[in-house]
């Protein structure tokens, strides 16, 4: 309850983390630096990359392919621009950090074309990455029931998933399989990629329009759902699940507006919380707004937090 109490609170900038680091397919075509914490970012950075290193290894044993069915649906994102971002001068749901600079409340994103995975990663899927490479695994991480999504991974752990999925698509047939063999990799999505998918291009304030609607997402419940539980056929490119159910890292240290992609990368000697969207199942529909973001540390483990994948040019 006190970690899920802080990750609300970071939202509105009255705390600057949550919890501490501790070391230790198919196809679907589609038409339509700032910030640090009270401990050193350099010594939370080395600790992460001895932590994704150890994770990687535990993994580095032959992939067993899971089923077709285990696979992610991945759904074809177009290339383009969409405006990122929210002022809360105008807003007044929006929280201080969506506010693009001092003088400009919202910006442009320029987007390559990529794919992203229609559903959250569920238990089912991940139990299929535990038991192909042996990879350590916590005791709730797949207590849950199989279709439902994922949770009590940290950042490092759905790092190694993406890289385990990665090598058993490279030699399985298909579409997505074809796209890993011309080089493209997968990945968790980065901040700019994720909510150009909730938010499309129209700047709504929820994946399906611009009010809160309990009948198309898992919000101010008291539970996860199975992923694709609520169908909605609003929502820009047909994803599932963007607002509510679980928290979905992304590949983007937090730092604020504007976003600028050239800084947007996997740099494990500095950046030490990494973006998380979408909300949860017991948030408020304010925190499940297409442009809310929130942070955790990466070595976090928490009932609310998941991920879902990407397939994105090399």
């Amino acid at each position: 309850m006190q970690a899920r109490l802080e990750l609300r609170l970071w939202l509105t900038g009255r705390i600057a983390m949550t919890e501490r680091f501790k070391p230790g397919g198919s196809l679907t075509r589609v038409r339509t630096r700032g910030f640090k914490h009270g401990g050193s970012p350099r010594a939370a950075g080395f600790c992460l990359a001895a932590m994704v290193s150890a994770v990687i290894a535990s993994t580095a044993t032959a992939a067993q392919a899971p089923s077709m069915a285990g696979f992610p649906d991945f759904v074809e994102i177009p290339a383009g621009p969409f405006t990122m971002g929210a002022d809360p001068a105008t807003d007044p749901r929006a929280f201080d950090n969506e506010r693009w600079s001092p003088s400009q409340g919202e910006g442009t994103v320029e987007v390559a074309a990529f794919y992203l995975a229609r559903h959250e990663v569920t238990v089912a899927q991940y139990a299929a990455f535990v038991n192909a490479t042996k990879a350590p695994v916590d005791a709730n991480t797949l207590a849950g029931q199989p279709t439902h999504p994922v949770t009590f991974v940290t950042w490092p752990n759905a790092i190694a998933y993406c890289r385990w999925l990665e090598s058993v698509l490279a030699t399985a047939p298909g579409p997505a399989g074809d796209l890993v063999r011309a080089g493209w990799r997968v990945r968790l999505p980065t901040d700019a990629q994720w909510e150009k998918v909730a938010r499309g291009g129209d700047r709504r304030a929820y994946p399906w329009g611009d009010q809160p609607r309990k009948d198309r997402g898992n919000f101010e419940s008291t539970g996860v759902m199975p992923v694709g539980q609520f169908a909605c056929p609003e929502c820009p490119y047909g994803l599932a699940d963007m607002s509510g159910n679980v928290w979905e890292w992304t590949s983007s240290p937090y730092q604020p507006y504007p976003y600028d992609p050239s800084d947007d990368r996997v740099n494990l000697d500095a950046d030490a919380l990494w973006v998380m969207r979408g909300g949860h199942y017991g948030d408020a529909a304010r925190q499940v707004r297409t442009t809310t973001r929130g942070a955790a540390d990466p070595g976090a483990r928490r009932a609310f937090i998941g991920f879902r994948v990407a397939l994105v040019p090399r």
